[in-house]
């Protein structure tokens, strides 16, 4: 495997941190944290610069908090300027790292995605008679530090981007994930081994697509598996033969121990592929696809919370407008059109109790879609 180098002084360039800047503020312009670090860009870049340079960057504390979307998880965001340097380092290695990927990892890669996943396991439902689905038990919470840095170092010879890759997971936050035991561990070995990289940086993204990468490589090149996508710890093997779905199977089980983990004890089933299968947000068959009921109950929900919060002034369009057209662009990729129509149907949003204030029909979202997905500000447009 051929290990990359000279990396590090296009991290700290100045221009590659401008740019970081530029990428880590999408979508979060209105924060006062970004606000402030953009009001004094320069010297904040500078001093970040300083700070690469000379090995001093340490980062910050994390703000903790979980969100409940089926289940619960705790997300670990990053102070801004840390986030920046996640960024400053992703324009560097993701791209020469990317190509040793296989072509069915799907997750936060460009040009992949959930719909290009969902869309590859179609054309093999069409193919192939059974699938075999697979997941790992906690799996961002359950990945051992000490692996995850081997496998960087494996393919990196930057000393001081490796050291500043460890620096970033070793001062994650504990995750408080219950003690598990492999072959050869001793009656410690679990808590003297860090486990865990926090949900929500964009540097554990890449970690998590990175740490299986290997299960990939053994999967294509050794079992010569033909039909196999993967997307963050997601499987999807399809056969017409069951047995070797189950060997295939008990392989991925005990190459994820030499990981230290564990396949998830009641999300590994092979089933035929004409019952359908849930998969990434939606429910697939080999012809067609529909959202998760549990999707479309959450986002009405979300779009009440959002209406009624544009009512009481506490939400501007701008605040919302992103989530929901994100929610539609999913939406539209399943037979969701009455769906949609029932949920947009069903909301007002109008300012306050003015008599005045012209209500704006939600279903406008559902009525103004273009083939592109563009929906613009209802409130300069005539509702129907």
């Amino acid at each position: 495997m051929r290990r990359r180098g000279n990396l590090w002084q296009r991290v700290v360039a100045f221009e590659n941190l401008l740019l970081a800047f530029r990428k880590a503020r999408r979508g979060k312009g209105r924060s006062p944290e970004v606000a402030e670090f953009g009001f004094n860009l320069e010297p904040e870049l500078l001093c970040l610069q300083r700070e690469l340079e000379a090995g001093d960057y340490w980062p910050g504390k994390y703000r903790l908090f979980t969100i409940y979307e089926r289940k619960p998880r705790l997300i670990a965001a990053a102070p801004f300027r840390d986030r920046v340097v996640h960024h400053a380092v992703m324009n560097v290695l993701e791209s020469p790292l990317d190509r040793t990927f296989i072509h069915d990892s799907y997750a936060c890669r460009k040009g992949k995605g959930v719909h290009a996943a969902v869309d590859r396991y179609q054309c093999w439902a069409r193919r192939y008679a059974y699938v075999l689905q697979m997941d790992v038990a906690k799996y961002f919470p359950s990945i051992d530090c000490d692996l995850l840095k081997n496998k960087l170092q494996r393919r990196i010879k930057d000393k001081c981007l490796l050291e500043l890759l460890e620096r970033i997971i070793d001062t994650g936050p504990e995750q408080g994930t219950p003690a598990v035991w492999f072959s050869g561990d001793g009656l410690l070995t679990p808590t003297e081994r860090k486990r865990g990289i926090p949900i929500g940086n964009l540097t554990s993204q890449f970690f998590a697509n990175l740490y299986l990468d290997d299960l990939d490589h053994h999967l294509k090149e050794v079992l010569r598996v033909r039909a196999y996508l993967r997307y963050v710890d997601d499987f999807a093997v399809l056969d017409d033969d069951q047995g070797r779905l189950h060997e295939t199977r008990e392989v991925v089980r005990e190459r994820l121990t030499l990981d230290r983990l564990q396949l998830h004890p009641w999300k590994s089933h092979i089933t035929p592929v004409s019952a359908g299968i849930d998969l990434l947000g939606y429910h697939v068959f080999p012809g067609r696809r529909r959202l998760r009921n549990d999707n479309g109950h959450r986002f009405a929900r979300k779009l009440r919370g959002f209406a009624e919060g544009y009512a009481a002034g506490r939400l501007d369009w701008e605040d919302f407008n992103p989530a929901v057209q994100s929610w539609i662009g999913h939406a539209r990729h399943a037979e969701t059109e009455g769906l949609r129509r029932v949920i947009f149907g069903d909301t007002i949003f109008c300012r306050g109790s003015r008599p005045e204030a012209e209500p704006v029909p939600s279903r406008w979202f559902v009525e103004q879609q273009t083939e592109e997905g563009a929906c613009g500000d209802p409130r300069q447009q005539q509702p129907g």
